[in-house]
């Protein structure tokens, strides 16, 4: 892993808080990103270590940067409304993450999904270039469940596996809990994990218990997007997040980010 460029991704304590923002780009204008400048610049003046946008947003939007670190989504191809989609594959070229100043580039690993070859495809291609460039790998891997159920702790670090062996610097994947049970995640995984946030949770309790059980097991933080930037106080829930990931907080400490000392 170029140690330069994690520098800007994991903090001095190895951990990071990512706030992901790529989603337009398959599922065009969403609830909490009409202004993706206002939610970049807001997320990192609340502390977030990096995060996890397209191409266009920094394009347009890249002096709300700041300090943090940029990863960028180099995989795609298709969009919600495809009826016919084609399979992942690359768009975006390491020349032009050069160019944008990323530090990493991020792709899908679709495993048990019918996307699985075309996705594993893309990730050997983007590690090998990223090696030969100094770009890091982010890989999402993501993981259907057998018989269609949701994924199980041995589903997840089968996932998680196979993306670290195929050339990911640092994986991005689904929590299971509890605590004890995921560690077999981490044990598994040689290179840092960190969870993702998935769909937008009725509660923040919920979200941020998750959390702080995927740091107790060993994740080395979170990839958060919806549970963020849709939620009514980002910045609130970034210092939450923060304060879980890096201060060692606890649940109940951090909900007076988001909640109110009245928890209202």
């Amino acid at each position: 892993m170029d140690k330069s460029r994690a520098r800007r991704i994991f903090a001095a304590d190895g951990r990071t808080v990512i706030v992901a923002l790529d989603h337009a780009a398959y599922f065009g204008p969403m609830a909490g990103l009409e202004q993706p400048g206002e939610v970049l610049r807001a997320v990192v003046e609340a502390g977030a270590d990096a995060v996890l946008t397209t191409a266009g947003v920094v394009a347009r939007f890249g002096g709300c940067l700041g300090r943090a670190g940029l990863i960028l989504r180099a995989d795609g191809g298709s969009t919600v409304r495809d009826p016919q989609p084609a399979g992942l594959r690359q768009i975006l070229s390491v020349e032009r993450a050069l160019r944008l100043d990323a530090d990493a580039l991020a792709c899908m690993g679709m495993i048990g999904f019918p996307d699985e070859s075309a996705s594993l495809r893309v990730l050997t291609g983007l590690a090998d270039e990223c090696s030969r460039w100094g770009l890091l790998l982010l890989a999402e891997m993501l993981v259907q469940g057998r018989g269609g159920e949701k994924p199980t702790v041995e589903d997840v670090t089968f996932a998680a596996r196979v993306g670290a062996e195929l050339g990911a610097d640092f994986i991005k994947t689904t929590y299971v809990g509890p605590p004890d049970v995921y560690q077999a995640v981490i044990e598994a995984c040689y290179v840092p994990v960190v969870v993702l946030g998935g769909e937008k949770a009725a509660d923040d309790r919920g979200v941020l218990g998750a959390v702080a059980g995927a740091l107790g097991a060993g994740a080395a933080g979170v990839a958060i997007g919806r549970n963020v930037w849709q939620h009514p106080d980002p910045a609130g829930m970034v210092r939450a997040l923060v304060a879980l990931v890096h201060g060692g907080a606890t649940v109940d400490e951090v909900l007076r980010e988001v909640e109110g000392p009245t928890g209202e």
